[in-house]
Formats: C-alpha cells, structure tokens, sequence
C-alpha cells in the first residue's frame, strides 16, 4: 500500500519559512501526481499546491502563490514544499497525498482532494505572530 510521509512541519514565527518533505516509496515514484493540502481547526481541508508526474507542471492555491515552491525529485522518492514569508493564516495540518497519473481526469482539478488516492499522516506548521 502506497503510503506518502511528510516530514519537516514545526513551530515557526510570521515571516519565517519551512521545507516540507513528501516521502513516497515501494511504486513507481514518477508515475505519481503529488498534492499538498493543509486543513486548519474547524475548516476543510484544502488544496496547497500540486506538481505533476514528470514536474513539468504545478499549481499552487491564490493564498500561497509567490510564497510557496513545489518541487519533486524523482531520483529521490521525494516532493518538497518550501514556503517562506509564512503568516499565522498558514497555520494546520499539512498532508501530502498521491494519485496515479493514468488515474487523472480533465474532469477534477488536480487541486481537488477527492482526486487523490494515497494520504500521508500530515505534518503541523503553526506559525506565531
């Protein structure tokens, strides 16, 4: 069974920045779309930012846009987000989730959760203001 672990949350002030990791191993890693979603206390979980199998391309949610990094290296099993200039707002659960890239649709946005498959654990990110 596929299972995405996420590494590198912690507590960080406002304006400060963390790398997030996604580890994924036992599969074909670059056949797989990665996302990241975050869920906050009392919110749905939302999507971050995705990259696609090959990491030719990605998107990102308009809150993090300029902030946020998406990138993956294949050779290494591994999806990395780095996020600076973070804000309190950034605050919650971070997950990294997995979907095979021949199980995509033009029909749901790469963003969407219900897109993917395979769900990390998560990883808190709290930043203090």
């Amino acid at each position: 069974q596929l299972r995405p672990v996420e590494s590198g949350g912690g507590l960080v002030q406002s304006g400060g920045s963390l790398r997030l990791s996604c580890a994924v191993s036992g599969v074909t890693f670059d056949n797989y779309v990665i996302g990241w979603f975050r869920q906050a206390p009392g919110k749905e979980r939302e999507g971050v930012s995705c990259i696609s199998s090959s990491g030719g391309y990605t998107n990102y949610a308009d809150s993090v846009k300029g902030r946020f990094t998406i990138s993956r290296d294949n050779a290494k099993n591994t999806v990395y987000l780095q996020m600076n200039s973070l804000k309190p707002e950034d605050t919650a659960v971070y997950y990294c989730a997995a979907v095979h890239r021949e199980s995509t649709t033009q029909a749901m946005s790469p963003m969407a959760r219900l897109l993917y498959d395979y769900w990390g654990q998560g990883t808190q990110v709290t930043v203090s203001s």
